[in-house]
């Protein structure tokens, strides 16, 4: 296996880094190398997102294009948010990233994106008012993690589910606030929704109260009115941009 995946691109590309991280032990002097380099990643992206205003995390597919319904939606729901007084936040990507970064840029609104290095390279969109660039997968989901005071999820593939469900564990052991968690695209996502709902909370596996401030809309006013609902509850003062 490990032959196979020494040929390929994206491990020549990533040789060293987290795929060898990730495949074993080595020596304790190269895993203490290894902390070093984690915690240094970590304080750069401290350092950037620590004086921000209230931010909310945008997640969504690198994939879709301008021309898809959920790009306007995305685009929408980023120019809103930003019109609100809040930080827009995203993985920094194409796609739903850029949507919702290019709504609030165009807006008047700052905008942050968390890059990620990949083997088949991820370039951040042009509608950023900063971005750090992580090599650590954690370490990134981290950063658009801590920083915000909701979540939108717009659609998109493992890595959009990872993080939506990177927020739902937190938030279910009280390793986070509960926020909310916002899934936008109804046709999207109510597949996975009534699953959690008909197996999970059926054979009990999560309770109703894990679900308690998850929101499926198709509404962008609808998602707005719940996350500055849930922040004016927590005592934070937005700026809306002026009109």
């Amino acid at each position: 296996m490990f032959n196979f995946i020494k040929k390929t691109k994206g491990y020549l590309k990533l040789k060293g880094g987290e795929p060898k991280f990730l495949a074993g032990r080595y020596s304790r002097i190269s895993e203490t190398f290894r902390v070093i380099k984690i915690a240094l990643e970590f304080i750069r992206g401290f350092r950037a997102f620590h004086f921000l205003g209230p931010a909310v995390t945008v997640f969504g597919s690198a994939r879709f294009s301008e021309s898809q319904a959920h790009y306007g939606v995305a685009r929408k729901m980023g120019e809103e948010l930003a019109k609100a007084g809040f930080v827009v936040v995203t993985g920094g990507g194409p796609g739903l990233m850029e949507a919702a970064n290019r709504g609030a840029k165009e807006a008047g609104g700052f905008t942050v994106g968390a890059n990620i290095i990949l083997a088949h390279e991820q370039n951040p969109n042009p509608y950023l008012s900063r971005v750090v660039t992580f090599y650590y997968f954690f370490i990134r989901k981290v950063i658009l993690i801590k920083y915000s005071v909701a979540y939108v999820v717009m659609p998109g593939g493992f890595g959009t589910l990872d993080e939506m469900m990177e927020a739902l564990m937190l938030i279910q052991n009280g390793k986070l606030y509960h926020f909310p968690v916002v899934l936008m695209g109804v046709e999207y996502w109510a597949g996975l929704l009534n699953w959690m709902r008909d197996t999970m909370l059926k054979d009990a596996a999560i309770t109703e109260g894990d679900l308690r401030g998850v929101l499926l809309t198709d509404d962008v006013d609808a998602a707005l009115t719940l996350i500055k609902h849930s922040v004016t509850e927590l005592g934070i003062t937005l700026n809306p941009l002026p009109v």
